[in-house]
C-alpha cells in the first residue's frame, strides 16, 4: 500500500495513475475526501487528514508500505517560516509513529541553498525529515513547466509574456509535472537505505525566450517575452495581496543569479521525457475549454 498526499493535483494524480497501472494498492490522503470520489471509483482507499493534524496523519499513514508527501504551496509565508516549521514537526511525528517502510518527499531544486528564500520552506522540512529512522528520498524537481499557465492569457491576448526570470536568454532548469509524478512513482517502488536526494529536470534547460517562441509556434502568431524590472517586484507583489514578498523575490534572485541550482549541477540530475511544447500545448488547450 502506498499512501499519497496531494492526489488531487497534477503530481499526486500522476503518481496514483502510475501505481494503479502497476497494480499497486493506493491510499489517497486528503483534507477533503469528497474530492477523491474519482479515485475511490478506481479502487483507491481514502483517509481524511490535514497535514497539520498529527493524529489524523498518523492514522492515514498507518499500515502503508510507502508514503509520498507533497505540501500545498505557500507563496506568502510569514517571516522565519513558522508555517513550514510547524508542518515539519507534524510530519516527522506522524511518520515516526506510523513507521512506513520508506518515504518520498517532494522537495525542490535549491533546497541545499544557504540563502533564505521561498524554497527555504523545503529546506526546513528536509532537515526535520532527514532525521527519521526509515529510508527517505528527497525528490528535488526543477522549476515547473506548468508555471507557464500564467503566460497563456498574455501570449494569446497580446503576444507579450512578462518574465521574472532574467536574463531572457538564460537557460533555466525546468520539468513537467508528468515527469515528476512518473519518477516519484518509480522511487516509491524501489528499495534503498538511508537518506538520498534525486534531482530532476526536463530534457533540456529552457530560456524565457524559448517559452515565447514555443508559444508562437503553437499559436501561429508572434509572441515575445518582456522582463519585469526587478525594482517593481515588491510593489507589484504587494498589490496582488502578498504581505511578505521578500522570500519570493529572493527565490527569483536565486534562479536569476544562479545560486538556486541542483546540488550536483546539470550533469548530476536525472532527465525527464516531457517537452516544453507538450506542456504548453496542453495549457493552451485547457484554456480553450
Amino acid at each position: 500500500m502506498v499512501a499519497i498526499t496531494g492526489i488531487t493535483g497534477n503530481v499526486g494524480g500522476q503518481i496514483a495513475r502510475t501505481l494503479l497501472a502497476a497494480r499497486q494498492p493506493v491510499r489517497a490522503v486528503a483534507r477533503d475526501v469528497r474530492k477523491c470520489d474519482a479515485w475511490v471509483a478506481r479502487g483507491c482507499e481514502v483517509a481524511q487528514a490535514d497535514l497539520n493534524d498529527a493524529v489524523a496523519l498518523t492514522a492515514a499513514f498507518q499500515g502503508a508500505e510507502a508514503v509520498f508527501v507533497l505540501l500545498p504551496p505557500n507563496f506568502d509565508p510569514s517571516p522565519d517560516f513558522p508555517e513550514a516549521r510547524a508542518t515539519a514537526a507534524t510530519l516527522r511525528s506522524a511518520i515516526e509513529a506510523a513507521r512506513p517502510d520508506r518515504v518520498v518527499y517532494l522537495s525542490t531544486i535549491g533546497a541545499q541553498a544557504t540563502q533564505s528564500n521561498l524554497l527555504t520552506q523545503h529546506t526546513i522540512i528536509e532537515q526535520a525529515l532527514g532525521k527519521l529512522p526509515m529510508p527517505i528520498t528527497f525528490l528535488r524537481p526543477a522549476w515547473f513547466m506548468e508555471n507557464s499557465a500564467w503566460d497563456v492569457a498574455p501570449a494569446v491576448d497580446n503576444g507579450v509574456i512578462p518574465s521574472f526570470l532574467e536574463p531572457l536568454d538564460k537557460p533555466v532548469p525546468m520539468v513537467a509535472t508528468a515527469d515528476i509524478g512518473r519518477v516519484a512513482a518509480e522511487l516509491l517502488q524501489e528499495t534503498w537505505s538511508g537518506r538520498r536526494v534525486v534531482e530532476l529536470e526536463g530534457p533540456h534547460r529552457v530560456t524565457p525566450d524559448e517559452i515565447a517562441t514555443t508559444f508562437a509556434d503553437l499559436l501561429g502568431r508572434p509572441v515575445r517575452t518582456e522582463a519585469v524590472p526587478r525594482e517593481t517586484w515588491e510593489a507589484l507583489f504587494k498589490s496582488q495581496g502578498m504581505k511578505n514578498p521578500t522570500p519570493r523575490i529572493r527565490m527569483l534572485d536565486g534562479f536569476n543569479e544562479g545560486w538556486i541550482e541542483f546540488e550536483r549541477g546539470e550533469a548530476g540530475s536525472r532527465k525527464g521525457r516531457v517537452t516544453l511544447a507538450t506542456v504548453l500545448e496542453a495549457l493552451i488547450g485547457a484554456r480553450a475549454k
